[in-house]
């Protein structure tokens, strides 16, 4: 068992990776050993994610989300196939952990009645500035 958050525990059989041949850094060691991670997340069968937490996954994966809810990550970017396979669990769990923390509920305010003289204050002081200006007129 894998610990995400405090409540969320997964369990190493549902993660699912498969290794490929990764382009990028590597020297010959690119055309020799499969180092790149394809790593596979059945979210929707989860039974440690809640309605919420997956519905705020589905927003946060976005298109690495599929229709039927499998999150798919491809790591290769270090030339180990174990660092790869950390880097891709890593961003798994950092996905699901900001997932798991619920936003913050927005209390609507509303400006002082302060602020809303000072508004209108520097508003009409802005105003009569501008009305002084006049348009420049021939005196002859």
């Amino acid at each position: 068992m894998i610990q995400v958050t405090a409540n969320i525990f997964l369990s190493e059989d549902e993660l699912e990776e498969h290794f490929i041949r990764a382009p990028g850094p590597g020297g010959q060691n690119v055309n020799k050993v499969a180092t790149a991670v394809h790593l596979r997340f059945d979210a929707v069968n989860c039974p440690a994610l809640s309605a919420g937490v997956l519905q705020r996954l589905r927003r946060l994966a976005g298109s690495r989300m599929t229709q039927a809810g499998i999150i798919i990550l491809n790591a290769s970017s270090h030339r180990s196939q174990e660092r790869n396979r950390a880097d891709a669990k890593d961003r798994l769990f950092a996905m699901i952990r900001e997932a798991a923390t619920p936003p913050k509920h927005r209390r609507a305010t509303k400006p002082s009645l302060g602020a809303k003289r000072r508004r209108m204050d520097s508003k009409s002081k802005r105003g009569n500035l501008k009305k002084t200006r006049g348009s420049v007129g021939s005196h002859d």
